[in-house]
């Protein structure tokens, strides 16, 4: 059974990592070279900048800010934000990026996935899928797009399974219903487009306690969890909750030799 992966997110906005509730009424949550140190260090799996502006503001990611993080560690370092060509990937990957995190211009011209598949590899190409519970007679999870400011009239669970035919080698799945609510994972959207696909599915939006990465790795079916404010705030510690997963029976990729540790 593969390890499963915790992911820290900085959400940045202005150089400085912010946190909100559905991306909304965002605070300031630290310098994001720091928390990316400290996470690095602790043994986060992965590390996700999401430049939460970018797109709306018609930019492209901040590559100053890229590559400092970049600079402090020594794991998969994924950008997203503001990437709306080949171009844009271009410059995340030259500033010190491992992979590449598309949403909205992947709803727009599909086309885009492949193309950076065909560049960079399908390892290197994530898909994020903001979703939001439909409402009225209709049942299922509906697309969104623009910070989840933009309803596409999508249906979630075949977005996903087209941009798996495009070329994607990773989906990263938010809830906008949970998304810094901190009242746990959406597992039922996380288990619909984990059965629908074939790549590792990555659950975001929700984590509060510890618990609930639990219930997403098995009852949500996710390969890796991303969380952000658990972390930032220093509450739950990396360490203490692989610790947990791994108490309960759910793989986990061990701690890292800290730097400046002897080699063992």
């Amino acid at each position: 059974m593969l390890s499963r992966r915790l992911i820290a997110c900085l959400d940045v906005r202005d150089g400085a990592v912010v946190k909100g509730v559905r991306f909304e009424q965002l605070r300031h949550a630290g310098d994001p070279a720091s928390l990316a140190r400290r996470y690095n260090d602790e043994g986060a799996d992965e590390i996700v900048v999401l430049d939460v502006s970018a797109t709306i503001e018609g930019r492209r990611a901040l590559s100053d800010t890229i590559r400092a993080v970049a600079r402090e560690v020594f794991i998969p370092l994924a950008v997203g934000g503001g990437i709306r060509g080949k171009g844009d990937a271009v410059a995340v990957f030259d500033a010190g990026a491992d992979k590449v995190c598309v949403n909205t211009a992947a709803v727009e011209d599909p086309s885009l996935i492949g193309a950076l598949a065909e560049r960079y590899g399908r390892q290197a190409v994530i898909v994020a899928i903001d979703a939001r519970r439909k409402t009225g007679p209709s049942s299922g999870f509906e697309a969104v797009v623009r910070s989840g400011r933009e309803p596409t009239g999508r249906d979630a669970i075949e977005w996903a399974r087209e941009a798996v035919e495009r070329g994607a080698g990773e989906l990263l799945v938010t809830s906008m219903d949970r998304d810094g609510t901190r009242e746990g994972f959406d597992c039922d959207l996380t288990a619909e487009v984990a059965a629908a696909v074939p790549i590792p599915v990555i659950a975001s939006g929700g984590a509060g306690q510890p618990e609930h990465f639990v219930d997403v790795f098995t009852v949500g079916r996710a390969d890796a969890a991303l969380a952000a404010s658990i972390f930032h705030y220093s509450e739950r510690s990396l360490a203490d909750l692989k610790s947990l997963l791994a108490s309960r029976g759910i793989p986990v990729r061990p701690q890292p030799v800290i730097r400046g540790d002897p080699w063992p």
